[in-house]
């Protein structure tokens, strides 16, 4: 099992879909359960031996500074900030490209909630990455343990762990559950502006260079407020 000590955690997005909670905050700094989406995967990073993090910052930049500020423990924080414009999560990873370093990290999205089953989700990650593999391993959902994706799928899996596309086809088994495991590599020479991580994936994918991992935990995404509601209650439960 390889250690990674560095993660990045994306928190700059604009969060419209979580109005009107976010019309005084971040969707970062929302809370469920009486902790923020951004410290639910700061922490969960902590866990799994992450020792700093980035985190990207844009709206509301001025709160999650203090909010980070007052953070205690582990990671050690790293802010890359977003000024002018959020640059999604592709062009956010690039911005932060010279502090992540060249070894494999864990970047994971802030609306991703979930509460370990077992085995730390991100321990297993750690235990079945394989660099001369794979430069993506996704963490991935089966539809019938999520919460708050209303989606059809993302992926299949093939037998040996690579992912495919769900295409054309109506419905595949597995949703993205907001957390991946990356090679910094693959995004050198790329440019500083904003596209979606997915555009990269699309690229690698063919290649056979993006695997996942089915987690055993209940995901929920947090994206709106219905979904934070339901997972409260879940969480209460």
């Amino acid at each position: 099992m390889i250690d990674i000590k560095t993660g990045m955690a994306l928190a700059a997005g604009l969060g419209t879909r979580m109005r009107p909670l976010t019309n005084d905050r971040p969707k970062a700094l929302v809370e469920v359960g009486g902790k923020a989406l951004l410290d639910y995967a700061l922490d969960r990073m902590a866990a799994a031996g992450v020792e700093r993090s980035v985190v990207n910052i844009h709206h509301f930049a001025d709160s999650m500074e203090a909010h980070l500020k007052a953070r205690t423990g582990k990671p050690d924080i790293l802010i890359s900030k977003e000024s002018d414009a959020p640059l999604e999560t592709g062009g956010g990873v690039v911005k932060a490209l010279p502090v992540l370093g060249a070894d494999p990290v864990f970047i994971t999205n802030i609306d991703a909630v979930w509460i370990d089953e077992g085995e730390r989700e991100m321990d297993r990650m750690r235990a079945v990455w394989d660099s001369e593999r794979m430069d993506v391993l996704l963490l991935l959902a089966p539809l019938e343990r999520t919460l708050g994706f209303d989606g059809a799928g993302d992926f299949y899996l093939d037998a040996d762990g690579r992912v495919e596309w769900r295409g054309d086809r109506e419905r595949a088994p597995y949703a993205y559950a907001g957390t991946q495991i990356h090679n910094p590599a693959i995004m050198q020479g790329r440019p500083l502006e904003p596209f979606s991580m997915t555009k990269v994936w699309r690229e690698l994918v063919p290649q056979g260079r993006v695997h996942g991992l089915v987690m055993k935990s209940f995901w929920m995404h947090v994206g709106d407020p219905q979904a934070r509601a339901a997972a409260e209650a879940r969480l209460a439960s």
